[in-house]
């Protein structure tokens, strides 16, 4: 038996998730549960069907699934744009900031869904403090920002509707070493501040420094799981994914 989730926590699950693209199956019919206050990660190689599970989970593209639930909430009919407003953060691959808009815009239309209030601000200022370079380019424009830095951006922004699940589809994509790592310490920061994540990552060594446990995706399902430090370690693990 498990152990309770932390007070006031609230597990996130799916069962049966299923996507096809035209006659190709994506995904077949994943299940797992992410615990209150821990983060989980998804590996595997290109086209293993990670991406597109994340896609589905936020209603992005079209699936079945038997259940979504976040807490006591039942989420299969809730739409993507309305995700946010039952604590659910969303770090799309490839950032897609707003390019032509300063960062602190970018900033504040991730708190649409919330008031314009103290809590508001007080968000912001954290996300300035979690990544200081933003709130030294808040008046530039997001286009001009380096890829790391959309990339921070892009997890500020999901940040600010305060979520308490942050869902990050391959955060470190195109991101130099010392940014990956960069990447690394802001994700080990919010899951140690309480904050429940869901990390799809091709990068399986940031994966499993970065989660609690983690499911390996071969051909849309799942192949393998375990906590990250078994997997770390596990030979055929080691040998596909970290090419050790």
């Amino acid at each position: 038996m498990s152990e309770p989730s932390p007070a006031g926590g609230q597990d996130f699950s799916v069962a049966g998730l299923t996507v096809h693209y035209g006659g190709v199956c994506a995904v077949d019919g994943i299940g797992f549960t992410v615990r209150a206050g821990e983060s989980l990660g998804l590996i595997g190689a290109n086209g293993a069907g990670k991406s597109s599970a994340l896609k589905a989970l936020m209603g992005l593209v079209p699936r079945r699934v038997s259940s979504i639930r976040f807490g006591d909430t039942d989420l299969r009919r809730v739409r993507g744009w309305e995700m946010v407003r039952h604590g659910i953060g969303y770090v799309p691959e490839g950032r897609h900031v707003f390019a032509g808009l300063p960062v602190e815009k970018n900033l504040l239309l991730g708190a649409y869904a919330r008031r314009w209030d103290r809590n508001t601000r007080a968000g912001l200022a954290e996300v300035y403090d979690l990544f200081p370079v933003l709130g030294e380019m808040k008046d530039r424009l997001a286009g001009a920002l380096s890829g790391g830095q959309q990339q921070m951006l892009a997890i500020g922004r999901a940040l600010m509707s305060r979520p308490r699940l942050l869902l990050l589809d391959e955060p470190s994509m195109g991101l130099s070493p010392k940014l990956v790592d960069s990447i690394l310490a802001v994700l080990q920061r919010l899951n140690r501040d309480g904050l429940t994540m869901l990390l799809v990552e091709q990068n399986a060594k940031l994966t499993f420094e970065a989660t609690t446990s983690c499911l390996v995706m071969e051909n849309g399902r799942v192949a393998m799981s375990g906590s990250s430090g078994e997997l770390s370690h596990d030979a055929r693990v080691r040998r596909i994914y970290l090419g050790l």
